[in-house]
């Protein structure tokens, strides 16, 4: 079922919920199977000559074919996955690659050839960091980091050679918020491609590309799976834009298994329900720690003296279900507070259905001097905090309980 099948019918395409479920779904599948098959093929056959040139014709002009060649090209699992998330995002197009940092690192391949430049903002993910200011460096690309927010450092940095500007919203792990139009706006006017990588704010709570960004990048592992079983990444924007990178990631050949699409087509169904719950989670857990007396400091776009807050309430449906904390003492203090958590898991990544807690200094940090990591503000005391989709109060009373072990 297509997206304008829906809007005839007269369904609420506009609820994601329903669009979660339905969006660009052929109402009728293989076998008359209600989910989405699993196509296990690493190739596909041809009727005749006539029928190949009659492809290899329509491929090389860009018209659709309606069929598949070769699996590092596509399969009709994984273009399902790629059209539910492109209707959620509201694109065009959308491509599924192995990982988040997949989808990050062709997009900036892609987009960043020899002598270019690229300008990023600070608290971004590390390793997105760490391969523009290493692993670009063979290429003789220019980086430039300047701080979330200051756009008169952002419009500073842009140079002629700079092809990208890219930014997280929410960021990682301050959850600063980024004035999504004001920097899709500089962007175009500058003539230079934006992109944005929206893992932490989902489809449901934002959607970039309407505020005229250009590129959108998930890693899928996180709210889009939202069952901590798979890697997967989208990259996400207008097909006269992210069809070039198709064909690159065809050579590169990174692409992701229908297994995995599965799995995701199986995760988005319940996205928006998942995420709802979050973002209850996340207000209610964020509501509790700004209180309590063994938290210095509350990090979430919802509470009210988040720097960010009124740019977030007025670009996003919800604050997600991330929020990092200060906890009052030291490094032992925080280890005891760890420690004592009985619900919630220490671990890394988030967007799954169970409460996990990451401590950046030793758990994405440990190879930093200390030095390094107090510049970048990841202290003995910070916590991360991914909440699942557990009952409210069952989260607070185990957070504090184990604050109370701090």
């Amino acid at each position: 079922m297509s997206q304008s099948a829906l809007e005839e019918n007269g369904l609420p395409v506009s609820n994601f919920s329903t669009r979660s479920v339905h969006a660009l779904e052929n109402r009728q599948k293989v076998h008359r199977s209600l989910v989405e098959p699993i196509f296990h093929t690493s190739t596909y056959t041809f009727d005749n000559m006539a029928d190949v040139v009659s492809y290899q014709e329509a491929h090389q002009w860009g018209l659709p074919t309606g069929r598949y060649e070769y699996g590092r090209y596509g399969n009709p699992t994984t273009t399902a996955a790629e059209e539910r998330l492109a209707a959620l995002e509201g694109a065009e197009t959308a491509i599924l690659v192995a990982s988040g940092m997949a989808a990050l690192t062709y997009t900036f391949l892609k987009h960043l050839p020899s002598g270019s430049h690229i300008v990023m903002t600070d608290d971004s993910y590390r390793r997105t960091v760490q391969f523009c200011e290493e692993h670009l460096k063979p290429y003789s690309v220019g980086v430039s980091v300047v701080p979330l927010g200051d756009f008169d450092a952002l419009e500073a940095a842009i140079r002629p050679e700079t092809k990208l500007l890219f930014s997280e919203t929410p960021s990682n792990p301050f959850l600063r918020i980024l004035d999504v139009e004001r920097f899709a706006e500089i962007g175009r006017r500058r003539k230079v491609t934006t992109v944005i990588d929206a893992t932490f704010s989902t489809p449901i709570n934002l959607n970039p590309l309407a505020l005229g960004i250009d590129i959108v990048i998930h890693s899928a592992t996180k709210y889009l799976g939202g069952h901590n079983d798979l890697l997967a990444g989208f990259i996400t924007g207008r097909k006269e834009i992210i069809n070039p990178i198709r064909d690159y990631i065809g050579i590169l050949g990174g692409i992701s298994d229908p297994n995995t699409a599965f799995l995701l087509l199986r995760g988005m169904k319940t996205l928006a329900l998942r995420v709802n719950q979050q973002n209850r989670n996340g207000q209610a857990v964020a509501e509790f720690l700004a209180s309590h007396p063994r938290v210095e400091r509350a990090f979430y776009p919802g509470l009210k003296n988040h720097p960010g807050h009124e740019v977030a309430v007025r670009q996003m449906r919800g604050f997600g279900g991330v929020v990092s904390l200060l906890v009052h003492g030291d490094q032992q203090a925080t280890f005891r507070f760890l420690d004592a958590l009985r619900l919630i898991y220490i671990s890394p990544s988030l967007g799954g259905v169970e409460s996990l807690a990451l401590h950046p200094a030793s758990m994405a940090y440990p190879d930093c001097t200390p030095t390094v990591r107090q510049r970048l503000g990841m202290t003995d005391n910070l916590v991360r905090l991914a909440l699942g989709v557990e009952d409210p109060g069952d989260l607070i009373a185990d957070l504090d309980q184990a604050l109370r072990c701090a």
